[in-house]
């Protein structure tokens, strides 16, 4: 259930940053549509270099730790964008970027495989179905805070929604540790 509730925040962080960074990269920032798509590249190129490792990591220590210091890692991230400069250069939302999906490839791998394999092998497709569940209900919840923010605050809201994701990040990454101390 941590595992799952993990997932839930970590999930809310991630769509609360994604459905919001093209129009901080377009509206305040003034990149084209393709500059856009081209800045959040490094996301999923890190997430799938870090994933990896996570994966390899996994088999030697435990979820909680491994989740925790990814989720932190995103977080930082994530924070690190909220707070840009006026003029940012490319490469300074790049590593950013990079940032983020490090911690969050850090993190998935692990997560996932903590909550398959805690349940019986009679029970994998729920189990599965918990996996999908959670990256669902995270990801709804993300893009309807966002659509909230840009409502109410639209000059801020790609900003207050990348600190709100950072707070969430690091929600999940105490649900996380607290794995460290179950019975």
């Amino acid at each position: 259930s941590l595992s799952v509730a993990t997932s839930v925040c970590s999930f809310i962080a991630q769509m609360l940053a994604l459905v919001s960074l093209p129009f901080l990269f377009q509206d305040r920032l003034g990149f084209s549509a393709v500059e856009t798509g081209l800045l959040l590249t490094p996301w999923a190129l890190a997430i799938a270099a870090a994933a990896p490792v996570a994966g390899r990591l996994a088999d030697r220590y435990p979820p909680g730790l491994l989740c925790s210091a990814g989720l932190i890692v995103f977080a930082s991230g994530l924070l690190t964008l909220a707070f840009l400069p006026a003029h940012p250069g490319i490469i300074t939302i790049v590593w950013r970027m990079a940032l983020m999906g490090t911690g969050f490839g850090l993190f998935q791998s692990p997560n996932n495989r903590a909550m398959l394999s805690a349940a019986p092998k009679s029970r994998s497709g729920g189990a599965s179905g918990m996996l999908g569940t959670a990256r669902l209900l995270g990801q709804t919840t993300g893009a309807a805070v966002v659509a909230l923010l840009f409502a109410r605050l639209p000059q801020q809201g790609p900003t207050v929604a990348l600190l709100l994701a950072s707070g969430c990040a690091l929600v999940a990454t105490a649900v996380s540790l607290a794995r460290l101390y179950e019975a």
